[in-house]
């Protein structure tokens, strides 16, 4: 009974992980193709120059 209680806590385990890496992998695709669109949409700064989309 143990056993079979472990092995169903690991396959538990490591769906959630599985889950948890699938949404992170989500979250970095939406973070680069906005900051791709930042980069490429940047407004031009003073003296003609391309200026920083971001405030940092």
């Amino acid at each position: 009974m143990v056993p079979l209680l472990l092995v169903l806590l690991l396959a538990l385990v490591l769906f959630g992980a599985g889950f948890a890496l699938k949404a992170l992998w989500i979250v970095a695709v939406i973070v680069l193709a906005v900051w791709l669109l930042g980069f490429l949409m940047r407004s031009a700064g003073t003296g003609g120059g391309r200026g920083r989309w971001y405030r940092w």
